[in-house]
């Protein structure tokens, strides 16, 4: 087994290097052949260990050669090779694929209907956010996998939501425990009231208005919960209503509480934000965390994390998921579906968990049961409430849902939904923003 950095200049080797692939897999206790996986490169480097050392013993069990590459994310390099890999009909077997981007080879990727039916059966379903990206035209273009997918539900400074709102949010949401005092109380008017205190003590929640995925992740599960559905799940442009409307109303009133620079915040600003002690609170995976508990200690002791608010409609959580692909042309379908289904085992998945302290979310609704969640801190027990558990009434959300896949992958890359509160921000009128939004939502139709 050999993990080797696949870069610009050599992602074109890769599809002439899969011609060596073996044309035909023995289903067999004792199977030959060879199976090549991409992987995406983990920012825990321990996660692409601790999964290759899992890949080795199937590929031991077996008796498969499996070839795994590791493939950054920055600079667009994993999509590059992706796209590279689909037009050229060569390459890896198995490939990962991030958020929208199996919607974007529905006509390239192998059913995977039979890998999650065993799947499913032996765990039951995976969350709302992951079937929607990874379903089309009823069938399974991937697997849905923990392996890097994240929530982004919301992480607050300790000792600032105390002092300067009146919210413990550790006796709200406490750790290692199914009773949650907060899980009632925890409403959107209270997350306003907690924004106007907060702001008005000089550490506003750094909640960015800009085009990035955790704006258009935070504003997505906003929407929902108000029932703002821009376009409906049979394509027809519903922004003009009610609901929205009511939505936009409680816009008027969040975005006075915001710092001004959260129309040109990018990823790491609210990260910043909270680390230094200028914001309250941001709606992020546990990054920020996992930074302060190497650099500032106190920090990393002073933040807890917990659900998103309710809303008339509920409560919605950010997903960012990932789904491993069979391509069509793959020259090994058979074991590249034995290996999937083999990763994707509850053991498999919890031990990949422990290695990366948790900050990979399952899909799969019964596997947020782990301890590594319960047992991690400063403070201990912090990231308990990052997972979806049953008692937080959350539904796994992304941003454009329910709208058809081409039509939402639109809202969700223009970031249609921050961009219409930013311009609440600059004075425009309710009327003015959903006719913008229309005209919008109209144009990603033609």
């Amino acid at each position: 087994m050999v993990g080797r950095k696949v870069t610009r200049r050599n992602a074109l080797r890769l599809g002439a290097a899969a011609s060596a692939l073996p044309l035909v897999h023995i289903r067999t206790a004792h199977a030959a052949g060879s199976v090549a996986i991409a992987l995406w490169d983990h920012w825990v480097q321990q996660g692409n260990e601790v999964t290759k050392q899992q890949i080795a013993r199937f590929a031991d069990k077996n008796k498969v050669e499996v070839k795994v590459d590791l493939i950054a994310s920055a600079s667009g390099q994993i999509i590059m090779v992706e796209n590279a890999e689909a037009q050229g009909k060569a390459g890896h077997d198995i490939f990962p694929f991030m958020a929208w981007e199996p919607q974007n080879h529905v006509d390239d990727l192998e059913p995977m209907d039979d890998v999650m039916a065993r799947l499913i059966a032996q765990y039951g379903p995976v969350n709302d956010a992951a079937e929607y990206l990874s379903k089309a035209n009823g069938h399974w273009l991937g697997v849905p996998t923990s392996y890097g997918a994240q929530l982004k539900g919301f992480e607050g400074r300790i000792s600032i939501l105390r002092d300067a709102a009146g919210l413990d949010v550790t006796q709200m949401f406490p750790a290692g425990t199914d009773k949650q005092p907060g899980v009632e109380s925890w409403t959107w008017d209270a997350f306003l009231k907690a924004a106007e205190a907060c702001a008005k003590a000089g550490k506003p929640f750094a909640l960015g208005l800009s085009t990035t995925s955790d704006p258009v992740d935070f504003c997505g599960a906003l929407f929902a919960a108000f029932g703002a559905e821009l376009v409906n799940a049979k394509g027809d442009i519903t922004v003009k209503s009610d609901a929205t409307r009511q939505l936009l109303e409680y816009g008027q009133k969040l975005v006075k509480t915001l710092p001004p620079n959260v129309v040109s915040y990018d990823d790491a600003s609210n990260n910043r934000a909270m680390i230094s002690g200028q914001s309250a609170l941001i709606c992020n995976p546990p990054s920020p965390w996992a930074v302060a508990l190497r650099d500032a200690p106190a920090v990393a002791a002073d933040i807890w994390h917990f659900p998103q608010p309710m809303g008339p409609k509920g409560r919605f959580l950010p997903y960012q998921a990932w789904m491993w692909g069979i391509w069509k042309f793959a020259k090994n379908k058979a074991a590249a579906k034995d290996l999937l289904e083999f990763l994707c085992q509850r053991e498999n998945v919890e031990e990949r968990e422990n290695t990366v302290l948790g900050f990979d979310v399952p899909p799969v609704i019964s596997m947020q049961d782990f301890k590594v969640w319960e047992n991690a801190g400063p403070p201990k027990g912090t990231l308990y409430n990052y997972p979806n558990h049953p008692w937080q009434k959350q539904r796994a959300w992304v941003a454009g849902m329910p709208a058809p896949a081409p039509i939402a992958v639109k809202i969700y890359n223009q970031g249609t939904m921050p961009t219409m509160l930013a311009k609440l921000m600059s004075g425009n009128s309710i009327n003015d923003v959903m006719a913008w939004a229309e005209n919008e939502l109209q144009a990603f139709m033609r």
